[in-house]
């Protein structure tokens, strides 16, 4: 049934997910809209044909419903003419209407869910290509960035070092790769504080933390020396 056989992988697939295991986010996002693209050519053009298979099941319905509903009102007629006999035959004529109608009711009920899964799967990718297409444009954005940044920090090293980045999948670790650059401009920039004097204060705190082992003994001996 071609496009449809993937109905529900596409209703369930999940862009976080399929982002969250990317090593590469850029071409990650760039494949998937192009296949949602090509997913979205097959969807339109095989809703055209079922949408032709759902009139064309409803008018034979409808069609099978009127003379269904014209054998009856015969035979309703015979009926008050006092000829049961003639009855009798549009009832049986009538008979095999109702199984047909009950097939032909089915045919259009599957035609019509059929036409409502397309029209399902194609809002799905439209809305994922355009969220995709968003989160594309500001993931480059950021990511340029941190490539600049990167490239001005490694120009600015003393050693003169290449600075070599894995970017990952997520906006999330393009904007950390972008923040470590920074902070590392703010460093050589001097407009951090003193590491000196932060690694100081960090070994005071040290210092001063004791575990209650160190306490308990501390205790005893002052009181033996009060003693």
């Amino acid at each position: 049934m071609g496009i449809l056989s993937r109905f529900r992988d596409i209703m369930t697939s999940n862009l976080n997910a399929l982002l969250d295991r990317s090593e590469d986010p850029e071409k990650t996002v760039d494949a998937f809209i192009a296949s949602a693209n090509r997913d979205l050519g097959s969807i339109r053009a095989e809703t055209a044909s079922l949408l032709a298979e759902e009139r064309r099941t409803k008018r034979a319905l409808e069609e099978c419903q009127d003379e269904i509903d014209k054998l009856q009102r015969y035979a309703e007629k015979a009926v008050a003419a006092g000829n049961d006999r003639e009855a009798v035959k549009f009832l049986e004529r009538k008979a095999p209407l109702a199984e047909k109608s009950a097939k032909l009711q089915a045919a259009h009920d599957d035609a019509a869910a059929n036409v409502g899964k397309m029209q399902q799967m194609q809002d799905k990718l439209e809305a994922d290509i355009s969220q995709l297409e968003a989160r594309r444009t500001k993931l480059k954005e950021t990511m340029a960035a941190a490539r600049n940044q990167q490239r001005v920090n490694a120009a600015g090293s003393p050693t003169g070092g290449n600075i070599d980045a894995t970017l990952t999948a997520m906006e999330e670790k393009a904007n950390q790769a972008y923040d470590e650059a920074m902070a590392i401009a703010e460093l050589r920039a001097g407009t951090n504080d003193d590491l000196d004097e932060q690694f100081a204060q960090l070994d005071k705190r040290s210092q001063a933390t004791t575990n209650p082992e160190d306490e308990l003994a501390a205790i005893k001996a002052k009181m033996n020396k009060a003693t």
